[in-house]
């Protein structure tokens, strides 16, 4: 199927369509478990569907995990009752995942 763009845009149009391209050097999504995906070079386009705005973006995509350079829970556990790796991690799930808990549960 041959798309003429002249009628594509025309039929964007009826349907209450515009883009626009959105001059980004970086995109960065903050994500609740507290990484983030950054995606360079990115190739964004603002779409708006008689009102409801979308984003569509393209580009290098490189995800980073909250956790980067921090202890596990389990590690911090350890060090702070000063118990071993495996301890640690039993106390965490005897408390479901309460550090403060388990911490303080080794320690009596």
């Amino acid at each position: 199927m041959n798309f003429n763009p002249a009628q594509i845009k025309r039929m964007m149009d009826q349907f209450g369509i515009k883009n626009q391209e959105v001059p980004a050097s970086k995109v960065t999504i903050q994500l609740k478990n507290g990484g983030e995906v950054i995606i360079s070079n990115p190739s964004v386009v603002l779409v708006d569907m008689q009102g409801a705005k979308m984003f569509q973006i393209t580009g290098t995509v490189e995800e980073k995990t909250g956790k980067e350079g921090e202890k596990s829970d389990a590690e911090l556990v350890a060090e702070s009752a000063g118990v071993d790796l495996k301890t640690a991690e039993k106390a965490l799930k005897e408390t479901n995942g309460d550090i403060a808990q388990a911490i303080l549960k080794l320690k009596k």
